[in-house]
């Protein structure tokens, strides 16, 4: 079934409220999560939700703690997540990177004692929005071997960034350090695929595999041998080592309930002022995207930008709802009736404009921004 965006970005917001969630870390949490679904990016989206709830319930994860500066100086600062969401903690130290950036030119929040944080382009969207070139960074669960060895120590470690356009959207540059993330084999094997494609994984054995199931009790592929599996190991340097969140491989799988995530994040803003300009700097990368958008294509098609499939796919989606799995589907039915929520419901167009839980946050606005110096929050809507 088809679900609008507006839909489950109000049920997430209800379901963790009514989990004791406070309403407005509630409602940034569910316009992230929302919003992954809208960029496509299902294996980040509400399909996360019961996982999260459950390393909650098996006192893993903390349910709604509030994320603490332990040190910090004028460009730099150590937040402490305290085991809480990654999404409150990651959000919250990119807003304090770009407030640094303002003074300094440039500024960098390192995430200690946190979890998984979703979309790592969505952290470096709000810097770019705002006026900055963003960097985002997280470890992950072990899933990759270091080049040449045979058991998995380093994660698919995600990097991304963002980087503000004259007139247009921000160039968004979001990717793992393996060939494909773990999701999408997770969801592969869900929904029953019998084969994924070739080169994404081996099997325990060091042997390619085609079979989902093979795949995930094995490794992922890195991208680029040796140069993928180096960039995975040097994220999880600066995300886990530099925060002090943990040794190398010792992150927890979202779907272990065992034990806690030992996830760490670095969020980085860099004010273009402080260089060329904000204005010169932004008309330079939009003149290079007109020349790359007026190259001639191999295959006959577009030649594209970082991130601008994402952003036409989140206008499609957003018109004609996100399509949720049968699982995921049963899944929220089950959170909505143990928590005495109303079931998403089917899409409807055009979605009624909503409120957030008295937040006010109008979801289907499009939230406006003043620049890095002096933006506005995209969820509270009130200037920072």
């Amino acid at each position: 079934m088809t679900v609008a965006v507006e839909e489950l970005e109000r049920f997430v917001a209800e379901l963790l409220a009514a989990r004791g969630v406070s309403a407005e870390r509630a409602g940034v949490i569910a316009a992230f999560m929302a919003k992954a679904d809208r960029y496509g990016v299902a294996t980040h989206g509400v399909a996360r939700l019961g996982a999260y709830l459950g390393r909650i319930d098996a006192g893993v994860m903390e349910l709604d703690p509030e994320p603490r500066i332990v040190e910090e100086r004028a460009a730099t600062a150590l937040l402490d997540a305290g085991n809480g969401w990654g999404q409150i903690a990651a959000s919250r130290a990119m807003r304090l990177a770009i407030d640094k950036a303002r003074v300094a030119g440039i500024g960098a929040v390192s995430v200690a004692n946190s979890n998984h944080f979703g979309v790592a382009g969505h952290y470096v969207e709000l810097a770019a929005k705002a006026g900055c070139i963003g960097v985002a960074m997280t470890n992950a669960s072990p899933a990759m071997a270091p080049f040449n060895a045979k058991v998995a120590l380093l994660g698919t470690n995600p990097i991304a960034f963002g980087v503000p356009v004259a007139g247009a959207a921000p160039v968004i540059l979001d990717m793992s350090s393996s060939l494909v993330a773990r999701g999408k084999i997770r969801r592969a094997f869900n929904e029953g695929a019998e084969r994924i494609p070739e080169g994404w994984a081996v099997d325990k054995d060091g042997l390619p595999t085609t079979d989902p199931a093979a795949a995930l009790a094995g490794l992922l592929a890195p991208i680029g041998g040796a140069k993928g599996t180096g960039l995975s190991l040097i994220i999880d340097i600066l995300s886990g080592l530099l925060s002090g969140t943990g040794r190398t491989g010792e992150v927890a799988n979202i779907m272990d309930a065992s034990r806690p995530s030992g996830t760490g994040h670095l969020l980085i803003a860099i004010d273009p002022d402080a260089f060329i300009g904000r204005d010169a700097f932004e008309a330079a990368v939009a003149e290079t995207g007109e020349r790359i958008h007026a190259m001639e294509a191999a295959d006959g098609g577009r030649v594209l930008l970082p991130g601008q499939l994402e952003h036409e796919r989140a206008d499609s989606i957003g018109a004609a709802g996100v399509a949720l799995p049968a699982d995921v589907r049963a899944e929220l039915d089950a959170l909505a009736e143990r928590f005495g929520v109303e079931r998403p419901s089917e899409s409807s167009w055009p979605p009624p404009r909503r409120r957030l839980l008295g937040l006010g946050v109008a979801l289907t606005d499009t939230a406006r921004w003043s620049g890095c110096h002096g933006h506005v929050d995209p969820f509270t809507q009130r200037a920072q």
